[in-house]
């Protein structure tokens, strides 16, 4: 057997993602434990002939490869799994190149990607729908769907090209008419946290557009995958999770006025995605703060659908400080209620996403930033 010496760890993930290994018929899946075989060529690319390596139990931190008797060829195939409890789920990412921005790091509208797409993963290893709305069985008798209430998001070191990431994700009931979800993100190699972020999303039904309590038979299916103690995210008191955006007054200090929906920009219900959003809050940025700083927090509360016909205003202004009306400006101050090192490398501001024609509010945020790193 071939020691595996000229692969790095992302071609380690990437081959286990890809190759069948030699004298077995099915494909596999992952479980945690000792040394395993790939097919892996010295030139980095892919053999998928029956030539065997051997990866030692560091370079793949224990991953192994075992068989899997069921599921879709995706499921077989994706680098994730439900957790040893069934009451979350894992999944493994590799930072592509297009998913990397001016800073030589993945984006927040791919690391959101991200969190978007194992929470459907999730929904589909419980049995949940397959069509992308994570909907229970009653709730799909009923026409009553999710729609996303709140979003925050915060990255204390962003992944770069080719790094891998590991995400961990639950749900839980959130009140009455809603419910809840809860990353984890951290550096595959190292275990570090290197973010984390939670959601809410509330019942609506689908005719009416109108929206709905959660029935008890809908709390029960949930229940069954989710953990039976409260578990969250950020279980610090009074975190940023939790804090209420103030709303931006005008005339804003910055702004880009009429954006539109691209066909791109709509989820398969037809409205816009929610990641957009994130994206139409960073176009008002000022030049000057991207150019030196990089996001940290983002906080969306989302207040109305967008539609593919609606055209949209982006509204950005300096956080107010607590207890006054106005807003400073850039001059040296954050126009937040930061003090000492947080006040020169901190900055704080408020958003707004807002119909063009009747200035009805879409969307309020709030978003921190930090000093660039050197690189």
């Amino acid at each position: 057997m071939l020691k595996l010496s000229s692969c790095n760890f992302t071609d380690q993930i990437q081959a286990l993602a890809q190759c069948r290994f030699p004298g077995s018929p099915r494909p596999f899946s992952f479980c945690r434990r000792s040394p395993i075989f790939v097919s892996c060529s010295p030139s980095r690319q892919l053999n998928l002939r029956p030539v065997q390596a051997v990866l030692s139990s560091q370079q793949l931190v224990g991953a192994e490869v075992v068989e899997s008797r069921s599921g879709s060829l995706a499921d077989q195939l994706r680098l994730g799994s439900l957790t040893e409890d069934r009451l979350g789920y894992k999944e493994k990412f590799i930072i592509r190149c297009y998913e990397v921005g001016i800073n030589k790091t993945a984006t927040i509208q791919a690391i959101a990607n991200f969190l978007q797409e194992i929470g459907s993963n999730q929904a589909q290893s419980v049995g949940f729908s397959t069509d992308g709305f994570a909907t229970t069985p009653t709730m799909r008798k009923l026409h009553l769907i999710w729609v996303t209430a709140r979003m925050h998001i915060e990255i204390y070191k962003f992944p770069a090209w080719s790094d891998v990431i590991e995400i961990e994700t639950w749900i839980q009931s959130e009140g009455r008419i809603g419910t809840r979800r809860d990353w984890i993100l951290r550096d595959y190699a190292t275990g570090e946290v290197i973010g984390r972020a939670t959601g809410k999303w509330v019942m609506m039904n689908e005719d009416t557009r109108r929206l709905q309590k959660v029935s008890d038979d809908v709390r029960e299916e949930l229940s069954v995958h989710s953990p039976q103690e409260p578990k969250f995210a950020f279980p610090e008191p009074n975190n940023k999770s939790v804090k209420k955006i103030a709303k931006l007054e005008d005339p804003a200090q910055y702004s880009r006025l009429k954006l539109t929906p691209r066909r791109a920009d709509l989820d398969m219900n037809h409205h816009v995605n929610y990641v957009t959003y994130i994206g139409w809050v960073l176009e008002s940025m000022p030049e000057e703060i991207i150019n030196t700083h990089e996001l940290q927090t983002i906080t969306l509360d989302y207040r109305r659908e967008c539609l593919q016909d609606d055209v949209v205003d982006s509204l950005t202004s300096p956080e107010p400080i607590e207890g006054t009306e106005t807003v400073s400006e850039l001059n040296g101050t954050n126009g937040s209620a930061a003090t000492g090192e947080d006040k020169q490398d901190c900055l704080k501001f408020v958003h707004l996403l807002r119909l063009s024609s009747d200035g009805q509010e879409i969307n309020r945020g709030r978003t921190e930033w930090r000093k660039k790193p050197a690189r």
